[in-house]
């Protein structure tokens, strides 16, 4: 079996992640570090490590969530050293953990991570519809009225938006200040905050609740946690 392939039923990291992994110097086989992509193992004979931690068919992916607070670049890692959300994971016990999509570096709330390729591609594929609640604070007093445009499906310079679900939660802390409700199933680049601001109410901070049927609770800003079993079977079969 192709070292990859193994890497990735092992459910250490996608494809391509494992193959990222092996040239990057992380794997090992029987001690010796294997670089090289079309490198194959015997899983019955073969020892197979990722940071110097054995690897094994059967062993089971990861799968975590973490209330992401603001400042922190949705990436494993940065070239320029900023702070990246890699810091406040364990990636050392789970290698080959990614994020499922990304939240802005001011945006908090839910963000989902886990060495399943498989299930992380389908999770963000447009064909699956996958619902993501936000709470937004927006400048000005908002009324219902105002979010009928998201409901209809705004229109953005790059395209029309899919209706978004919406509703308008109270007044903010700040005088002249709304907390509004918004589900979408897209993953647009700034897309909340851009629907929001064509209609005249930009987003002060933004928070994701929830992903999918994933929901964060009370899961503290800037901790992680392990999903359940029964967390990951509704986001495999929903």
């Amino acid at each position: 079996m192709r070292l990859q392939r193994f890497l990735a039923r092992a459910g250490v990291a996608s494809r391509r992640g494992s193959e990222d992994l092996m040239t990057a110097g992380r794997v090992t086989v029987n001690g010796i570090v294997t670089r090289e992509l079309g490198s194959k193992v015997d899983p019955a004979v073969d020892e197979v490590a990722v940071d110097g931690r054995p690897v094994r068919l059967g062993a089971g992916a990861a799968y975590l969530m973490l209330n992401k607070p603001a400042g922190y670049l949705t990436t494993m890692r940065d070239p320029q050293g900023r702070p990246c959300v890699a810091e406040l994971m364990p990636c050392d016990r789970y290698p080959g953990l990614f994020p499922v999509g990304r939240l802005d570096l001011d945006t908090t709330g839910l963000l989902l991570f886990t060495t399943d390729g498989d299930l992380g591609q389908l999770l963000l594929h447009p064909s699956h519809h996958v619902w993501k609640t936000y709470e937004a604070l927006v400048d000005g007093r908002m009324r219902e009225r105002e979010l009928d445009p998201l409901r209809d499906g705004i229109r953005l310079d790059d395209g029309p938006c899919q209706p978004a679900r919406c509703r308008i939660l109270g007044a903010g802390d700040e005088p002249a200040t709304t907390w509004v409700e918004v589900s979408i199933h897209e993953g647009r680049k700034n897309q909340v905050k851009r629907m929001l601001g064509a209609v005249h109410h930009p987003v002060l901070s933004l928070h994701r609740r929830s992903f999918g049927p994933l929901e964060l609770g009370d899961l503290e800003l800037g901790s992680w946690r392990e999903l359940t079993a029964e967390e990951v079977s509704s986001l495999r079969n929903r």
